[in-house]
């Protein structure tokens, strides 16, 4: 039997970049806030001197253990899904800070077209532009209305960077810190590509280049370029993740509870309002349940969907029908992202061994809509990066196309090309298409008896004409940086259910239309308005970027919304404004 605890503010679920920001935020504002962590406490300390390549590159010791809870996939509404076994097939952060600890960096602000997609191709190119089943949509908020969130985001995360030359409007003109150093292989493929004509700049990164004090007085140390940053948690507290900003932040305000190793099984709710949320403590099995004003899920992706689901908040959405919004819309970087050209070189060697997870060039000449897309076969774009991690000792072992997998050439192949060798890949916006989208398991079960998630998802001409685009530009650039030999990556035709790279979107979906959409701009329930569902579950599409930046930002917004919604006696934040372009 749950025990019932007592009432507080705010009650949210996740403590990654999402989660945390809304917990500093309204901490900060006097409201009482519990925040929930599926994951063990972690801190600073646990990761200083852990430089296990065995450990966390190839066994993925951050990552969320499968054997308790997963997700099932498939294809098609007419296959049966089975469960993804094992952590290198899906990477999905767990414990105090989520995700936020073991990213790369790697930091854009998704372009104005991104947040007006539908409307904008239409007026560019014409409805039929839009293929038949892709379900873009607008997303009920302008890029002008987002900047002043990126921009705090931004400062929160202390930034290296320097602006992109054919970017959006900033109000910032200078990043919080300088970009990260410019390094041989980044200063050559920034060369090439100015050669070609394009516009190359430095990757903003979470890798801090200075120290710095954000606004809130929190530290963020310098980098040390230990190559250590994907996958691990910083050693040198120089990685801007929720560790070291937004959780201290939060707890030194006396108004935040933090609660880990407490997994929540269901949003509570009388039908109109929640009422908090049931959770169970893994280290005794004792149900609680946490009554609050306001509830708030922040997790990844796939666990705001399934709560929403497990709850029964909302209405499912049915792809015979196409109505209902809960599941809709999935999107995400899979194994037809991160596709590009890799160069070897016969006479230039590089340090390979030194880096950091967002150190690298970068180009948005073929992001979004900053080129014509009147003869392609395909709408969006994305971005050409170079990145130089810090290759390991196990992980880099790369050689030309061709070279047989063992034996005598291998050997001799993987010791001449150690230190010789590039990649570019391109990072292609993913559409929304009617066939992709989230719903419960009926057959496979967690250890609570609770039914699975289950993914529906399936490549379309878009996507391959998109990846094949990018790597074909990646090509071309690594042919003018000299490269003796350069090794096309191969398109896939279908998606192998690999969900690598971490990034998974959508099924509670932003919008101007309860219609098509399951939350407002502030990431507001329609149908629950003291329901606020934050994180990258809200993304329409996904643009053609990473996504860290944009979930920040709209983490920022919502906060704003949520002590909008409890300052004004509960009143909702709508904006009440007429529907439009919706696809």
């Amino acid at each position: 039997m749950a025990k019932k605890l007592d009432k507080v503010d705010v009650v949210v679920v996740g403590t990654g970049w999402a989660g945390g920001i809304v917990s500093a935020e309204l901490a900060k504002a006097g409201k009482k806030v519990v925040a929930l962590e599926r994951g063990e406490k972690k801190v600073l300390s646990d990761y200083t001197g852990v430089k296990d390549e065995l450990r966390f590159t190839n066994r993925y010791e951050m990552m969320q253990n499968l054997k308790h809870e997963t997700v099932t996939s498939r294809n098609t509404p007419d296959d049966v899904a089975l469960p993804v076994r094992t952590r290198d097939e899906m990477m999905a952060g767990t414990d105090l800070g989520g995700g936020s600890v073991h990213w790369a960096g790697s930091t854009y602000r998704y372009l104005p077209y991104d947040f007006e997609i539908y409307s904008k191709t239409v007026e560019r190119y014409g409805k039929d532009k839009i293929p038949d089943g892709m379900t873009i949509q607008d997303w009920g908020i302008t890029y002008d209305e987002m900047e002043k969130y990126y921009d705090r985001f931004e400062k929160t995360a202390g930034l290296s960077g320097e602006p992109d030359p054919l970017g959006p409007k900033r109000s910032s003109e200078k990043f919080p810190t300088p970009p990260l150093k410019e390094t041989p292989p980044i200063r050559l493929f920034k060369e090439a590509a100015t050669n070609l004509g394009y516009h190359p700049y430095q990757v903003t990164a979470g890798n801090l280049s200075e120290k710095y004090e954000n606004p809130d007085g929190e530290v963020i140390n310098q980098c040390q370029y230990c190559a250590f940053c994907t996958h691990y948690g910083c050693d040198f507290g120089a990685k801007s993740d929720a560790l070291v900003t937004v959780i201290p932040t939060a707890e030194k305000t006396g108004n935040f509870e933090l609660r880990t190793e407490s997994y929540v099984r269901r949003v509570l709710h009388n039908g109109k309002k929640a009422t908090g949320v049931m959770y169970v403590d893994t280290r005794t099995g004792q149900e609680y349940e946490q009554p609050a004003d306001v509830v708030v899920l922040s997790a990844f992706t796939f666990t705001n969907n399934r709560l929403l689901m497990l709850s029964d908040i909302g209405q499912p959405y049915d792809p015979k029908t196409r109505k209902g919004v809960i599941g809709k819309n999935f999107n995400g970087q899979f194994n037809i992202t991160f596709l590009g050209a890799r160069g070897f070189f016969k006479d230039k060697k590089f340090n390979l061994y030194m880096g950091a997870g967002a150190l690298g060039g970068t180009m948005r000449d073929f992001a979004g809509d900053n080129f014509d897309h009147s003869k392609l076969d395909f709408i969006n774009g994305g971005a050409i990066e170079l990145r130089q991690y810090g290759d390991g000792a196990i992980a880099s072992n790369h050689v030309p196309k061709g070279t047989p997998r063992w034996g005598k050439e291998f050997k001799k192949n993987s010791l001449f090309y150690a230190n010789r060798t590039l990649q570019l890949w391109y990072t292609p916006a993913i559409m929304s298409w009617w066939h992709n989208y989230l719903d419960l398991d009926p057959t496979y079960k967690d250890d609570f008896n609770d039914p699975l998630l289950r993914v529906t998802n399936k490549y379309t001409d878009q996507d391959r004409n998109i990846a094949k685009f990018g790597v074909e530009k990646c090509k071309e650039i690594m042919e003018e940086m000299g490269a003796d030999i350069v090794d096309e990556d191969d398109i896939p035709e279908e998606f192998d259910h690999i969900y690598q790279g971490g990034h998974y979107a959508g099924g509670v979906i932003m919008g101007d239309n309860p219609e098509t959409s399951a939350v407002n701009n502030y990431l507001q329930m329609w149908d629950m308005d003291n329901l606020f569902v934050v994180g990258a579950s809200a993304f329409p599409h996904f643009g053609g970027h990473h996504p860290t930046a944009t979930v920040g930002a709209l983490a920022y917004r919502a906060s704003e919304g949520i002590q909008k919604y409890l300052e004004n006696g509960g009143q909702i934040v709508k904006r009440n404004e007429k529907h439009k372009h919706v696809g």
